[in-house]
C-alpha cells in the first residue's frame, strides 16, 4: 500500500464569520491510499480554532506505518492505532479513515453508503450556511442559497435579531441556527429561542459555552425547539455526556476522526434517544460525500462545504430537491475534473 498527501488551501466564497472567529480560507490535507491498483481519497479540513495545521498533519502522517492497514480493513483496530500515534488530531485521522473507506468500496466494487448500511431514500435535505455579515452581504448569500430547502444561520452577537429579520425579508424557508457558544445569559437566550421559533427556526446548535453544562441543560429543558450539542461533542466518548444536556448532537467527520467512529456515534446516540445532525467544516466534495454516505442515518444534515467554496478540486456531487444524491459508483463516488 502507498500513502501520498498534499497540502491544499480551500478558498471560501465569502469571509466566514461566526460568534468568535473569521476566516477566508481553510487549510486542507488531501490524502491518497493506493492498493492493488485502486486509490482511495480522503481529506482533513483543519479549521484553525481546532488546532490542526498543514505542519501538524504532515508530522502525524510521517509517523503512520501503512503496513498497519491490511485489507479487508479492521476499522476498530485502525482507529485505535491512529489514536496511539498521538492524541487529538481528529481531522488528519479522518482523512486516513475516509481514504480507507473509499479504497475499500473500490476494492469491493460497492458504494460506501451501501457498505455502511444507509438507505439513499432517507437522505435529509442539507442546509446552506450563512455566516455573520452586513445586511448587503447577507442578502447576497440568501440569493446564492436559492433552490436549497433550509438555511443555517450563524448567530452569537448583538445583531442576531437583525440578521434573522434581514433573511426573513426575502425568504420564508425553514432555518437552523448555530450560536457557536456565543450566548451568555440563559434567560435572555430562552427569550431569543421563543422569538426564533416564531421565525421558523427548527433547531439551535450550541447556545452557550460547552463548559456551561448547567446553562445548556437549563435551556434544553425549557426550549420549545431542539437544542444540539456541537463543540461539546467531539468523539464517541462524548456522546453519553450529552444525554440530559442536549436534545441531540452534531456529528462531524473532522471531529469524530472519520466515518467509522461517526457511525458508532450515530448508533450510540440512537441508543440514548438523542437526535442527530450530521455537519461539516469547510470541505471539498470528498469529505462531503463521506458524510453524505451516513446522512440517511441522521435526522438533519448540514453538508454544504462545496457550496461555500470557489476551488473545490473535485466535481460537485449531484443534488436534487436540496438533497445530495448518492451514486452507485464504487467507494465515495468522487469524480475528478
Amino acid at each position: 500500500m502507498q500513502l501520498t498527501y498534499q497540502p491544499y488551501e480551500l478558498l471560501l466564497k465569502h469571509t466566514f464569520t461566526i460568534a468568535k472567529f473569521s476566516r477566508n480560507s481553510t487549510p486542507l490535507m488531501l490524502v491518497q491510499l493506493t492498493h492493488e491498483g485502486k486509490t482511495g481519497y480522503g481529506e482533513a479540513s483543519m479549521v484553525p480554532y481546532m488546532g490542526e495545521s498543514h505542519q501538524s498533519a504532515a508530522d502525524f502522517l510521517s509517523k503512520v506505518d501503512i503496513s498497519q492497514f491490511k485489507y479487508p480493513f479492521d476499522f476498530p483496530s485502525i482507529i485505535n492505532y491512529l489514536d496511539s500515534i498521538a492524541p487529538n488530531n481528529p481531522a488528519i485521522k479522518a482523512a486516513i479513515d475516509i481514504a480507507l473507506h473509499d479504497l475499500e468500496g473500490k476494492l469491493k466494487n460497492q458504494p460506501c453508503w451501501q457498505l455502511l448500511g444507509s438507505d439513499p431514500e432517507k437522505m435529509p435535505v442539507t442546509s446552506y450556511t450563512i455566516g455573520i455579515d452586513t445586511k448587503e452581504v447577507i442578502l447576497q448569500k440568501v440569493k446564492e442559497a436559492e433552490g436549497l430547502k433550509v438555511i443555517k444561520v450563524k448567530l452569537g452577537r448583538d445583531s442576531d435579531k437583525e440578521l434573522i429579520q434581514t433573511i426573513r425579508s426575502v425568504t420564508d424557508v425553514p432555518l437552523y441556527v448555530d450560536a457557536n457558544q456565543g450566548w451568555t445569559d440563559r434567560k435572555q437566550s430562552l427569550d431569543m429561542i421563543y422569538w426564533l421559533q416564531e421565525q421558523g427556526v427548527q433547531l439551535i446548535e450550541q447556545p452557550m459555552l460547552k463548559t456551561d453544562i448547567d446553562g445548556n441543560a437549563w435551556i434544553t429543558e425549557h426550549s420549545p425547539i431542539p437544542i444540539i450539542g456541537d463543540e461539546a461533542v467531539q468523539r464517541l466518548a462524548d456522546v453519553k455526556s450529552a444525554q440530559g444536556i442536549y436534545h441531540g448532537i452534531n456529528i462531524k467527520l473532522m471531529k469524530s476522526a472519520g466515518m467509522y467512529e461517526a457511525q458508532q456515534m450515530i448508533n450510540k446516540a440512537r441508543e440514548l434517544g438523542l437526535k442527530i445532525l450530521i455537519g461539516c467544516m469547510s470541505e471539498t466534495s470528498c469529505a462531503t460525500l463521506a458524510a453524505a454516505a451516513l446522512a440517511p442515518q441522521c435526522d438533519w444534515a448540514d453538508l454544504d462545504g462545496p457550496l461555500l467554496t470557489v476551488n473545490n478540486p473535485y466535481n460537485m456531487p449531484g443534488m436534487v430537491d436540496g438533497k445530495w444524491v448518492l451514486s452507485d459508483a464504487a467507494g465515495l463516488g468522487l469524480h475528478h475534473f
